[in-house]
């Protein structure tokens, strides 16, 4: 399994996730967290992530969630064939609608499990790796958004269980979930949830039974 789990944006160590993709360049760029948006600021969003990452020298396009609600093989396919699935953060909440709806849960653990890809990514992204998403939800991150084109069905508060432990994205930083992360790291203390707090600019880079943090 191999992972770059970045707190913000693609992090102070890009050559850490090329180091784990070695001649991979193919990336699949998940946006589904900023479905709450509306067309141009997503747009935007589309245009910044794109940006960065032909910038460090990878091939992204993206693969929108919402069009494969209810069709998981078609999923499966489109992801299969590639080298790198990079999921942008956002809300974790609506991303983890978007990866129930489509499947990506299931198609990503078995890509994981088979280590056919790397999965990277920040903030929201890294978040559906733990074993729950507990503790997470606040002002800014609101578990009762349901953007439009989103079914009204019961959340699942469940991460994909591919990490024995949550990740605390802008621990301490310049960012506006800073305050709310403080509270999260709270409540993960006062629940005995396992965490790992990330600072903005540091990554967790997972390779087989190894773990960095960088940066």
């Amino acid at each position: 399994m191999r992972l770059y789990l970045s707190s913000f944006r693609i992090g102070n160590r890009p050559d850490e996730l090329l180091r784990l993709l070695g001649e991979g360049r193919r990336t699949a760029l998940i946006l589904n967290a900023d479905d709450y948006k509306d067309d141009e600021a997503r747009r935007a969003s589309l245009k910044r992530e794109l940006d960065e990452l032909e910038g460090v020298g990878l091939r992204p396009f993206e693969v929108d969630l919402r069009e494969y609600f209810g069709r998981q093989e078609a999923l499966a396919e489109v992801l299969s064939g590639v080298d790198l699935i990079y999921v942008r953060g956002g809300s974790a909440f609506v991303l983890r609608r978007a990866f129930q709806h489509s499947g990506a849960d299931e198609v990503i653990k078995r890509l994981l499990a088979e280590d056919a890809v790397v999965y990277a990514g920040y903030s929201a992204g890294p978040c559906m790796l733990g074993p729950t998403l507990r503790g997470i939800d606040g002002e800014i991150d609101d578990p009762r958004l349901v953007p439009a084109g989103y079914q009204e069905t019961t959340l699942n508060w469940d991460g994909l269980g591919i990490l024995p432990y949550v990740i605390a994205p802008h621990y301490k930083s310049d960012h506006v979930e800073s305050a709310e992360i403080d509270r999260s790291v709270a409540y993960f203390i006062e629940h005995h949830i396992p965490f790992i707090a990330l600072r903005d600019g540091q990554a967790i880079v997972i390779e087989g039974d190894k773990r960095t943090v960088v940066g």
